[in-house]
This record gives C-alpha cells, structure tokens and sequence, in this order.
C-alpha cells in the first residue's frame, strides 16, 4: 500500500547534543522518503535531563526522559518522539507504542579515560563513574577493589567531570559517543562477554500514539527486523523482573539468519551475587527466547537477589 505522507510532521526529542543528532538522524531519513513533508522538532527538558544530583533509579528511573515528549504527542504538539531505547521504560503508558525500531549501532560499553588504556590498568582505589547499575555490578564483580561513584549529566556534562579529574575513568556507550563523532574519546571497547549491555543498548526507537495507523504505515522503512527482534527478547527479560533501572540487569540478542542467541544476567549492585543463562531460539519468537531465560534466571535464584537489590534501596 502506498503512503500518503502528511504535508507536516514534529519530532519531540529530548535537547541534549546526542537527542538531537538522533531527532536529525530521524529526519532526515523521513526526508529522503517523503521530500514533501515539511519535518520540523520540538526540543524539550525532561525531568531526567534536570535531575543530576542523584542516581537515576532513586528519582524515578528511565520515564523521567520520556514524559514530557508523551505530553507533547498527547497534546498534539508532536507526531512522534525518538529514544535511545534503553530510555524507554519497559512498559510503555496506556494510549502509547514503539512505531519503528531502527538498525541498532555499536551495542558496547566503551571505557573512558585520559590516563588509562583498560580498566585492568586501573590501580586500586581509582575512581570509575558510571550511571547504571548493570555497570556498577559488572566492573565491581571483576574489580572489586575499584571505588565506583554515580555519573549523571548528557554526554557532555560526563566528559567534562572526567576531564577536570573527578574520575580516573568513566564507562559509556559506544554508540552515543560514535553518534557523536567523539570515538577517538574511547580507550577500548568492552566485549559483552566482560559487560553485557542492557536491554536495547544501542538501537533507537520511534514512539508515537496509540492507533496511529497512518504513521506505522510511514514508519515502517525504517523498522528494522532483526533489531527489533531482538531488542523484544531482551525488553522481554527485563519486564518479568520489572523493568526498572532499580536493578542490575543486563540481556542481549544477537540475529543470525531466523536464528537468535540471548543471554542475560542479574546481579547485586556489589557483583556479589550474579545469576547468569543463555539459549538460542527462533527470531520469529522473541517474547518465548526471553521469558525462558527469565526462568533460567528464576532458576538460579534471580528473585533473592532482586529481593536483596530492594532491600538495600529501600
């Protein structure tokens, strides 16, 4: 069926520098496709963009970056808003949904610093700043002698605490930092054998109104397949335990053909205790290969140590 582009679109997107290299990325693909439409975007501060003084899972988790553009599209000031998908809560509000899903960038974790290769080089005591959880619980299991603090700020605000010293070294991701044409920033680039991402690391997602059917159909060149099947295994795993940036969880899939390996691991934020699984399965099932690594998981007592995460939270 062939589409029939409105004469205007508006992109929300959040106003940091990596937010708005995702809204142009958005639009000027949707220029290539429908040249006359007008595509214009909304910049906006969420409430995750103003509160910096804390750590991101004690003021609300990953809705704070998206609420504000949900507003807007409520109030039809936008059509649609572009995330990073690891932005995206794993339960979307009722009258919402992911449109597209576009061809998912470098997924790693990339290690940061001005003084230091690897975080094996780091000597005891440095200071590692790192704004997740999943992170935390990783670099503590294999270096627990490391002293690991909070990071929040955009990209920039992060590289700058580094740069005055705050940090012996700082852990990103390799994707908004190649977005951003700052790879030469990046030291090394950690295997997900070493750090496994979190859910949807890497990939970008297109939101927009429920029941919009004309805009899933102008969308939907830029859905990619086996990014998005992949990313629905690991936002899988991460709603049965509840999809919160509260605990340290971390799945990833990988697409080869109609075939999919996922694996998956949830920790104490100390990397004390780790449950870790992984199985392969069919592409075209995505929702089956992660609610069985979420039993494998349960299997190896992955509740108790979510239990212990809230505990200490609390």
């Amino acid at each position: 069926m062939k589409v029939s582009p409105p004469s205007r679109l508006v992109i929300a997107s959040r106003e940091s520098r990596l937010a708005m290299w995702q809204a142009e990325h958005v639009r000027a693909r949707l220029s290539e496709l429908y040249p006359q439409c007008s595509i214009e975007i909304l910049g906006m501060t969420t409430q995750g963009d103003q509160i910096l003084d804390r750590a991101l899972s004690k003021v609300g988790g990953k809705g704070l970056f998206v609420k504000e553009l949900e507003v807007a599209m409520s109030e039809r000031r936008a059509d649609l808003a572009v995330h990073s998908l690891k932005d995206v809560p794993m339960v979307l509000p009722e009258g919402f949904a992911l449109a597209a899903v576009l061809e998912r960038a470098d997924p790693r974790d990339a290690f940061v610093s001005n003084q230091y290769a690897s975080l094996d080089e780091l000597p005891d005591g440095a200071v590692v700043g790192t704004s997740s959880l999943r992170r935390q619980a990783l670099i503590a299991a294999r270096f627990p002698k490391l002293v690991i603090k909070p990071l929040r700020g955009n990209l920039d605000t992060r590289l700058g605490k580094l740069d005055r010293g705050e940090y012996a070294a700082i852990i990103l991701a390799a994707a908004g930092l190649k977005r951003l044409g700052l790879s030469q920033r990046i030291r090394g680039l950690i295997e997900p054998e070493q750090s496994l991402p979190a859910p949807g690391q890497g990939a970008m997602a297109i939101e927009i109104l429920d029941g919009r059917d004309d805009l899933v159909q102008l969308l939907a060149p830029l859905n990619h397949e086996a990014t998005a099947q992949a990313v629905s295994a690991e936002r899988t795993v991460s709603r049965v335990f509840g999809g919160s940036c509260q605990i340290p969880l971390a799945a990833f899939a990988t697409v080869n053909g109609g075939a999919m390996q996922l694996r998956a691991m949830v920790a104490t934020p100390d990397g004390k205790r780790i449950a870790a699984a992984e199985a392969s399965g069919s592409a075209n099932a995505p929702e089956a290969l992660g609610n069985q690594i979420a039993q494998a998981l349960q299997a190896q007592g992955a509740d108790d140590i979510l239990a212990a995460c809230k505990a200490v939270d609390a």
